[in-house]
């Protein structure tokens, strides 16, 4: 490493989210900029450590020593070429993904670890400025033809890679634009539309074809798609939501996660002069703890609502790494967005039993009672009954698995035991040339395990097509094994 005393000379540092008050007032990514003089301090905290346990705990199997290394010795191409080569879409995890490689710093154990995810970032963000994230365009055409379904994270990261391996790939899209969540579930605020804009470029000058407004099944059948194409990646994601089975569940005012988020997007995007569901003025109580709560948390707060909390039915987690997940486990520790810094009240251990509604049909408060766990399961704290005032609810909990019936309609594909699409060591479905990746087939999980499994598809389906294949797998499935 380029100062192996660097680490017990400096202390973790991060860029400071702008003012409240200030990013309140647009939709803008909530970072400050961060000097590369403060990253190469940072970038020597990584240690000589022997054995680099980040790479593990990265799905993509990142190289982080070798590029720490590198932007320490101001060398910053080779570290986009290091970076590049594990991950095609580091402008994205480096915003978007929680970092468990951080969680597996050695430096971990009894520090703060090394800034993993801001030095991706930053390596990325200074090679685009650089000019150097060029088409990287195939030597040789194969003539074979691949559809991939879905433009989330997966499908383009297989799409990418399939195109770079000489493949003619379509990658087919229901939405009116390209991105899946990362277009419309993803904040302003948390990735700016120009960092993906930027990257369907890339890809479109190397050959990947897309088109929008195509959703297989309707306007494309399966039958013809199979007649058409040597192979069909199915990177739709897990789209079918969570929801709160509830007596008022049918009133006004309640809404799923994803039918509020998207509508702030498009008003960014231009289509709309402001979103339908606009909570200016009102009382909002999100269900769900994770990190969707906090997209729709920190919405709220930039449609000015006048009273907000998220509601999780867990207890609040530790500070400190508890020892039911041990280094280098993901912790599962209290953690705080830059949503909750906005304002907002975060209510734990609390279950909502019904939403009660107002004469004009729309919620108007959710009765709810305190819990604990009991031998595994939720109980009833007597006495706690109490109903919270709301003029929207908003269900953040998650959700369990793809929309499957078209699936299972139009290709004839076997679902696992999760409701997810069922596949063998080699990303195949049960039917012949019919490949799946992602949520769709994994469940609902991290952006990054997403371009990990597109990456690892891509060199399954190339494999099958050309008998060989030189893209790199970084993954096997982790999924119920066909029958």
């Amino acid at each position: 490493m380029g100062d192996v005393q660097g680490f017990l000379k400096h202390g973790r540092e991060l860029p400071t989210r702008r003012p409240v008050p200030v990013r309140l007032k647009d939709w803008k990514e909530v970072y400050e900029p961060f000097g590369e003089d403060h990253l190469r301090t940072q970038a020597s905290r990584c240690m000589d450590c022997g054995i680099p346990f980040c790479n593990n705990g990265c799905p993509l199997g990142n190289l982080i020593p070798d590029w720490n290394d590198l932007v320490y010795r101001d060398q910053w191409q080779d570290a986009i070429d290091r970076l590049h080569a594990t991950n095609n879409f580091p402008e994205f995890t480096g915003r978007l993904c929680p970092a468990p490689c951080e969680a597996a710093c050695v430096l971990g154990i009894n520090q703060d670890p090394v800034t993993i995810k801001q030095v991706e970032v930053t390596i990325i963000e200074h090679a685009f400025a650089e000019g150097w994230v060029a088409p990287v365009k195939p030597a040789v055409r194969t003539g074979k033809k691949v559809a991939v379904v879905g433009s989330g994270p997966a499908g383009l990261a297989a799409a990418q890679q399939l195109t770079r391996a000489g493949h003619e790939v379509v990658v087919l899209e229901r939405a009116d634009r390209l991105g899946g969540l990362l277009r419309y579930g993803i904040p302003e605020f948390k990735m700016e539309k120009r960092v993906l804009d930027r990257r369907l470029a890339q890809m479109r000058s190397e050959g990947t074809e897309f088109r929008t407004g195509v959703n297989v099944g309707v306007d494309v059948t399966g039958e013809e798609l199979q007649a058409t194409y040597d192979a069909i990646v199915l990177a739709g994601g897990a789209t079918a939501a969570r929801d709160l089975p509830i007596p008022g569940r049918e009133l006004g005012g309640i809404h799923q996660a994803m039918e509020y988020l998207p509508f702030a997007n498009r008003v960014q995007e231009g289509d709309l002069d402001e979103s339908p569901i606009d909570v200016a003025g009102k009382k909002v109580v999100i269900i769900g703890g994770g990190d969707t709560g906090a997209d729709c948390l920190g919405t709220a707060h930039r449609q000015g609502a006048s009273e907000i909390r998220q509601f999780e039915i867990m207890a609040r987690p530790p500070d400190a790494r508890p020892d039911s997940t041990p280094w280098p486990t993901w912790p599962l520790i209290h953690r705080t967005a830059s949503a909750h810094e906005e304002g907002g009240e975060r209510v734990y251990s609390i279950n909502t039993e019904a939403f009660v509604g107002g004469d004009d049909g729309r919620v108007k408060a959710l009765r709810t009672h305190a819990v604990e766990m009991v031998d595994g399961r939720f109980e009833k704290v007597e006495g706690t009954e109490a109903d919270i005032e709301a003029d929207f609810v908003f269900l953040a909990m998650g959700f369990t698995g793809p929309e499957s019936a078209w699936i299972t309609e139009q290709f004839g594909v076997e679902l696992d035991g999760r409701s997810n699409v069922a596949r063998d060591d080699s990303w195949r479905t049960n039917v012949p040339g019919v490949y799946v990746a992602g949520d769709m087939g994994r469940g609902q999980s991290l952006i990054v395990w997403a371009i990990a499994e597109g990456r690892s598809c891509a060199a399954a389906v190339d494999r099958d097509l050309m008998g060989y294949t030189e893209l790199p797998s970084t993954i096997a499935p982790t999924a119920v094994p066909l029958r």
